[in-house]
């Protein structure tokens, strides 16, 4: 890998705090739809809205971004790929999660026709997330639930629990547990 398809970054958002995150490379997705005729929107509609998903490999995260497609974007908006590491240099879980944010990318663009911006962050998953949209400044934070029973939850928190209450820069959206035998919101043809 060269210098200009990876970079790692470290910012410093709070003088007690450093905040190291990577920039994943997406792939160029040209639509081979022309651009949707929006001259009677305005405002908000036409210059789009920035909305965060946090992802890892779970089916409760892809339920969460395939909900967010279905049900929240539109046209003209950026969605925001965030996944939380432990570290930002191991190589493996860079790679595995570009292909994973390549994939979704594919499929928002598919389904949803976004444009879409993704982003490794260190750290602890919640607090990452929480910087992660206090930078980005969305109409929403996307996220899935691990299905645990109200009681575990409290005694054990969850991540969606801690965005839900320390996330004060948008409105954290947490999307509840598919039913059993639901494989997903949307439902692509293999080609």
């Amino acid at each position: 890998m060269n210098s200009q398809e990876t970079s790692t970054t470290m910012e410093t958002l709070n003088e007690e705090e450093e905040y190291n995150w990577r920039e994943v490379i997406l792939p160029s997705l040209i639509p081979v739809v022309p651009e949707p005729e929006l001259e009677r929107e305005s405002g908000e509609r036409r210059r789009g809205r920035d909305i965060l998903i946090a992802i890892d490999f779970g089916p409760k995260s892809k339920h969460a971004f395939d909900w967010a497609l279905v049900h929240l974007c539109r046209l003209a908006d950026t969605i925001h790929l965030v996944h939380a590491v432990s570290s930002v240099k191991n190589e493996v879980v860079y790679e595995a999660t570009q292909a994973l944010m390549e994939t979704l990318s594919v499929e928002a663009l598919q389904v949803a026709m976004v444009k879409t911006v993704a982003r490794i962050v260190e750290g602890d998953v919640g607090k990452a997330i929480c910087k992660e949209a206090e930078r980005v400044k969305p109409a929403a934070v996307v996220m899935g639930t691990r299905g645990r029973s109200l009681i575990k939850s409290v005694l054990k928190g969850s991540v969606s629990e801690y965005c839900f209450h320390n996330c004060k820069s948008a409105p954290v959206i947490i999307v509840p547990d598919i039913e059993a035998g639901e494989e997903s919101v949307i439902s692509l043809e293999k080609r």
